[in-house]
């Protein structure tokens, strides 16, 4: 009986450290970048956010209007960086070298057209 109990207490350990090496894995998995785009405002950044968000493997995309960098978690199988400057300049926006796409630029409201005086717009 005590052989029993201890190749069961045994067994537990090790289902333990086996998750936890697998969880600890899925969290690595992930990666963040940061892109410095031409948003403006608020509705910039509630649009670029979502668009990003909707992008299959993005985790969590958060935009710092006062420096205007993109900072994103996304998952690598899935998705990569120069995917994700393309969402936004898709979106109407530069995404570091990655030039905004003029008609969805032309589409956006006008609050979000208008340039900051060093903008990339």
């Amino acid at each position: 009986m005590k052989k029993i109990m201890r190749e069961f207490f045994f067994a537990i350990i090790l289902i333990t450290v086996v998750s936890a090496g697998v969880s600890a894995a899925e969290k690595q998995k992930n990666q963040v970048v940061t892109i410095q785009t031409s948003a403006i405002c608020g509705s910039c950044k509630a649009r670029l956010e979502k668009a990003l968000k909707a992008t299959d493997g993005v985790e969590e995309a958060m935009l710092n209007l006062n420096n205007k960098k993109m900072k994103i978690k996304y998952d690598p199988s899935k998705t990569d960086a120069d995917k994700l400057r393309e969402v936004i300049a898709n979106t109407g926006y530069d995404a570091d070298n990655v030039k905004k796409n003029e008609e969805a630029f032309n589409n956006l409201p006008h609050c979000c057209q208008k340039p900051m005086e060093g903008d990339m717009h």
